[in-house]
């Protein structure tokens, strides 16, 4: 009898070139994905005289450093060098870039998917953790370091070891108020940040299927928190619906040829998994980080921890808060909505929904998570609200995520925050970040408090 096989197992297998003695397979890269911060791979392959290997396969995508106030400020001079060398190297070696003033720019997260660069059944890599976001397509997507990039760039092909499978099947109805971004803090909270360590999650269950795309791209993009090495989910109708008629997608006779590979893309029925975790979508509520980490996280109802952990003890001091107290009612300094987690179009019309017709007590900035998502949703009307509402509205980039472009959070300011990582010191020197969803944050800048969205959501549709 055959063996049954896991979507990993699947992918893995297509992907694999050769195998070494120790385990180690040799894997072939379909799309390579470079920004800013791979011009230390172009600078090894260029010591060796080496050309990037297939030009076609490498896209360059402009986002960490990408100033999201292009009009009103130039960009400080280490910005415009990183810039500036990506551009050159895109340039020697023939790649298509997409430039801050491209229509078609964002972060590379974001870029991929709505491009079609991202399809079913791909290998994806970039020099970047986040890459985990494309597996919601059922692609291989996972980050690699600078090293691993030059290979890529020379070879096409990267060496990895195998990752074990894990699958978290979620069922049940998702409340008001309640998202993708609630499901991943959900189970990082309850596995921890090293509970999915050495594994691939496939996300699974009735949860998961009724998820959009952008939902299922944030499940994924948050894997990594979970000490993933990447996430899937098994491509579908929706997935098929999402990819139509995208740039890069394929068309005609392509096309029905493509569909009729990735509906074959799914674990078998009897497939094995090394670690299987089922939750119920019905349990999960608004959630919001409270400490320096991804698993410090709790519902909005619940009060912070009170126990004497070194752990906690070191977070709830460095966040400046009281043991013991509630989570809700928290003071905020200031929000952020954006990012490869949550920068995409359903991201802002949930965050809209909050705010419409009301006004923000806290400054926060709004950066769209590619500058397709931008115009889209300056059609709808969506940049009004939050301009109304008291938000800076800006252009695409990582912005605020990582702050390399100068968005920042002064030392000691609170921020809600729609990203991705709350470490200390992510988003500037000092600051404090909470993790929510776009909407809670959207809550959070009416209150000037971390609040439960689900109030501000009655009687309201995204």
């Amino acid at each position: 009898m055959n063996r049954a096989n896991t979507l990993l197992d699947k992918l893995w297998e297509t992907h694999e070139v050769h195998r070494r003695a120790d385990g180690a397979s040799l894997l072939w890269v379909d799309r390579h994905l470079v920004h800013e911060g791979s011009h230390h791979a172009f600078a090894k392959i260029s010591e060796r005289g080496a050309p990037v290997a297939e030009p076609g396969l490498t896209f360059a995508v402009v986002d960490h450093y990408a100033p999201t106030r292009r009009a009103a400020r130039l960009p400080d001079p280490d910005i415009v060098r990183m810039i500036e060398t990506l551009r050159t190297n895109a340039a020697t070696h023939g790649l298509k870039i997409f430039d801050l003033d491209d229509p078609d720019q964002g972060i590379v997260h974001v870029v991929g998917p709505e491009q079609g660069l991202t399809l079913p059944g791909l290998l994806i890599n970039c020099g970047d953790s986040h890459t985990s976001t494309h597996g919601a397509f059922g692609t291989l997507a996972f980050g690699v370091g600078a090293t691993e990039v030059a290979h890529i760039l020379a070879t096409q092909t990267i060496w990895q070891r195998k990752p074990k499978a894990m699958r978290i099947t979620i069922d049940g109805a998702l409340g008001l108020g309640v998202s993708a971004k609630d499901i991943a803090l959900n189970w990082i909270a309850k596995l921890g940040t090293g509970g999915a360590q050495g594994h691939c999650v496939e996300y699974a269950g009735s949860t998961v299927r009724n998820l959009s795309m952008e939902g299922r791209m944030t499940l994924c993009n948050l894997t990594i928190e979970g000490g993933g090495r990447m996430g899937l989910v098994a491509p579908d109708e929706t997935t098929f619906a999402y990819v139509k008629d995208r740039p890069f997608a394929p068309r005609g006779s392509a096309w029905d040829a493509a569909i009729a590979e990735w509906a074959a893309l799914h674990s078998d029925e009897n497939a094995q998994f090394d670690k299987d975790i089922t939750l119920s979508g019905d349990d999960i509520a608004p959630t919001a980080t409270w400490g320096t980490s991804p698993e410090q996280a709790l519902p909005i109802s619940a009060n912070l921890p009170d126990d004497k952990t070194a752990a906690t003890i070191e977070a709830l001091d460095y966040m400046g808060l009281k043991p013991g107290a509630p989570l809700a009612g928290t003071q905020i300094d200031q929000a952020f909505i954006g990012s490869c987690t949550n920068g995409r179009i359903e991201d802002l019309r949930e965050a809209a929904a909050v705010l419409a017709g009301r006004k923000a007590r806290v400054p926060g900035l709004v950066s769209p998570g590619s500058a397709r998502v931008k115009t889209q949703a300056e059609q709808e009307g969506l940049d009004t609200v939050f301009k109304d509402a008291g938000l800076d509205w800006v252009s695409s980039g990582c912005s605020m995520c990582v702050g390399m472009n100068g968005d920042l959070v002064d030392p000691g300011k609170r921020c809600a925050s729609s990203t991705n990582r709350n470490f200390k010191g992510r988003q500037g020197r000092g600051a404090r970040t909470h993790l929510m969803s776009p909407a809670m944050v959207a809550a959070a800048c009416v209150t000037g408090t971390i609040t439960d969205v689900r109030p501000f959501l009655a009687g309201r549709t995204p």
